[in-house]
């Protein structure tokens, strides 16, 4: 079996503190010191998508819905390791943490300053 399974067979739920619409910025690899912003997160695979990272070209073939064909730019996602989100006070990345308020609600915060994520 080629994908990674828990003991009951089922697929892993990673817990992933990024959403969609934050602006992160790419740590390692090839787009290193990019920014983007998250465009879908991928709990089962420990990925998100970020806009205009990982960007790949693919070779369609003709369809009844794209007739001609062609080469067409894909977004791919990235390893959520690779990522941290972006703090624009410092202009760095940073890790996520939480807070707990007064009335129990959980606020997700920046670890390096502490300021809270809006």
């Amino acid at each position: 079996m080629n994908q990674r399974t828990d003991i009951r067979g089922q697929k892993p739920v990673y817990k992933i503190r990024l959403r969609k619409g934050d602006n992160v910025m790419v740590r390692s690899g090839k787009y290193k010191g990019h920014t983007g912003k998250v465009v879908q997160v991928h709990p089962t695979l420990n990925k998100v998508t970020v806009e205009g990272i990982n960007v790949v070209k693919k070779h369609q073939k003709p369809t009844k819905a794209k007739p001609q064909g062609g080469i067409v730019e894909l977004t791919k996602p990235i390893w959520v390791s690779k990522v941290g989100i972006l703090d624009l006070a410092s202009k760095k990345a940073s890790r996520i943490g939480y807070k707990l308020g007064q009335d129990e609600a959980r606020t997700r915060v920046f670890k390096s300053s502490g300021k809270e994520i809006k």
